[in-house]
């Protein structure tokens, strides 16, 4: 069952890359780079690594997705990862337990839940393109640690208006 919660900022180090539905990995495969090089200046990840959807436009499959890994105070980037802060706010969140293909279905049961709650999202909608203001997927099972999609532990926190 989705919850609403109040979150804080949250400073991340990140990346976005404009991608399709067949080249997440542009992205994502980006997250354990940005880990070590955390390391490599001290820094520990202070939360599970995200994705943060910006632009979702599906009629032209194309996707505006940054990768991003929390850190515990704000930081300078470097090279292609910026810093930037995810805002504070109240976000639906979702868990799924399972391979990320089967999170279509989770964020459809997700959003049909807050339209059923008269929920408005921090989103806009311009010639059937979806612009986020926060729409994140957190990703909670470490992959050097449990390798099976199939057990993967996923938080959806999208920011509503």
């Amino acid at each position: 069952m989705p919850q609403i919660v109040e979150l804080p900022e949250r400073p991340y180090i990140g990346i976005t890359k404009t991608i399709t539905m067949t080249t997440f990995g542009l992205v994502g495969d980006r997250i354990a780079e940005m880990i070590g090089w955390l390391a490599e200046r001290g820094h520990e990840p202070a939360g599970a690594p995200f994705l943060r959807y910006h632009d979702i436009d599906m009629p032209q499959d194309r996707l505006v997705v940054e990768a991003g890994v929390p850190v515990a105070a704000p930081m300078e980037g470097g090279g292609d990862f910026h810093a930037a802060t995810l805002p504070a706010g109240r976000y639906v969140t979702e868990s799924s337990h399972g391979h990320p293909d089967r999170l279509s279905g989770v964020i459809e049961s997700l959003l049909k839940w807050a339209a059923e709650q008269g929920l408005a999202w921090d989103m806009t909608e311009k010639g059937g393109v979806e612009h986020w203001g926060c729409r994140l997927e957190l990703y909670q099972t470490d992959p050097r640690v449990e390798p099976d999609l199939n057990k993967w532990d996923i938080d959806l926190q999208f920011r509503l208006a």
